[in-house]
């Protein structure tokens, strides 16, 4: 099977959601991709409700606080947001959900909206304890190769 040319395969928009409820409830993935579904169905009906194609790509959810990543088709952005904010409980619990941003590919979403900036690091050759070794560094921590394994370190110990 051959797979669809680039101009006709579908185009999406991720949704980056905070999602915040009562310290005591576990609000499962599934549960909450069951009642995004079904608020969505309720405000757009199934025939707009299923070309949404709404979707909770990544969930995580601890201590009565979460963050989601929901996709939707491109050009259906509002309806999706509409869909989010009629979101009121999962199962039984209240719910609060909140729409931080709209991103069109997930890794720029995530480091925008949630906060999940990716980690600079890169390797080089440095001398510690008198003698070079490899290291990598990343946000001015360094872990250098010693004796097949790691030992971390700041900038000042290479010196």
């Amino acid at each position: 099977m051959k797979h669809l040319p680039k101009h006709l395969r579908p185009r999406w928009r991720y949704l980056l959601v905070g999602i915040e409820t009562w310290p005591n409830a576990d609000v499962s993935r599934r549960d909450f991709q069951r009642s995004v579904w079904f608020a969505a169905q309720n405000l757009l009906g199934d025939a707009a409700s299923a070309d949404a194609d709404l979707r909770v790509l990544s969930y995580e959810f601890d201590a009565g606080e979460g963050e989601a990543v929901v996709r939707a088709r491109r050009g259906y952005v509002s309806e999706a947001r509409a869909a989010l904010a009629c979101v009121d409980a999962v199962r039984d619990d209240p719910v609060g959900v909140r729409v931080r941003g709209v991103s069109g590919t997930v890794r720029a979403g995530e480091e925008r909206y949630l906060g999940r900036a990716r980690e600079n690091s890169a390797e080089e050759a440095v001398v510690f304890r008198n003698a070079t070794a490899q290291a990598v560094s990343r946000d001015g921590l360094v872990d250098v190769t010693v004796d097949g394994g790691f030992v971390g370190a700041t900038r000042a110990d290479l010196e």
